[in-house]
């Protein structure tokens, strides 16, 4: 059963989704037959290699709210994601593009690695306040997980897999994605949003019931 996922680098709920999904597939009775494929978004595809200033105050800017209000939400997020068992230091993090990280998952796959990449460049972003856009830290995450150095190094120059993400954030206007997490099951039954393991998991049973449905293509 395929299971696609829509999600950004700079996503602190596609984090916790993702451990929420974990938690929903530790339960499912089908876990070892889904095959799960992490597609690139970009919430700012715009963004600059590296924004300067603080983060809580592009998000003020961004959704028209004070910088404390701002600073609460990343409380917030912290607290959730301490739950799940993730650290976030949103004051340590460096925030830009995200597309040349969205490139390096793509690598990944071709060797078996791309949750384990995504996994890595998460924690980068959002534990260890590391710049996506650097290609240091692409070089240093990637061969930490087993991509070859030499690949990464022609991806950092290139603009290898670009058209693979563009593709990836096609279909997602296609499908009407806006927002991410968005988690979709054979296309045909998904939900958007880092929803509760019981939701997640709900989604996966009925997705493996209706896998001879028509398709939502």
């Amino acid at each position: 059963m395929e299971l696609e996922i829509w999600s950004d680098i700079a996503c602190p709920w596609c984090y916790i989704g993702k451990r929420r999904l974990e938690k929903a597939l530790a339960q499912f009775e089908h876990a070892d037959e889904v095959a799960i494929t992490w597609r690139s978004f970009e919430l700012d595809p715009q963004a600059p290699a590296e924004r300067e200033g603080e983060l809580a105050a592009h998000i003020a800017r961004k959704y028209g709210i004070g910088v404390e209000q701002a600073r609460e939400a990343q409380r917030g997020l912290t607290a959730t994601a301490l739950g799940e068992g993730l650290t976030f230091d949103f004051a340590a993090a460096r925030s830009g593009n995200t597309f040349d990280g969205h490139r390096l998952v793509h690598l990944a796959a071709r060797h078996g690695l791309q949750a384990a990449m995504k996994e890595r460049l998460l924690r980068a972003y959002f534990t260890e306040g590391r710049l996506i856009s650097d290609p240091r830290t692409l070089i240093e995450t990637g061969v930490e997980v087993g991509v070859p150095a030499d690949e990464i190094g022609e991806l950092v120059i290139s603009d290898q897999f670009a058209a693979e993400v563009r593709a990836d954030e096609q279909a997602a206007a296609e499908l009407g994605i806006s927002g991410v997490p968005t988690f979709i099951v054979e296309r045909r039954v998904g939900v958007t949003g880092a929803q509760p393991p019981e939701m997640l998991l709900e989604m996966l049973r009925r997705g493996w019931a209706q896998r001879s449905a028509p398709a939502i293509r």
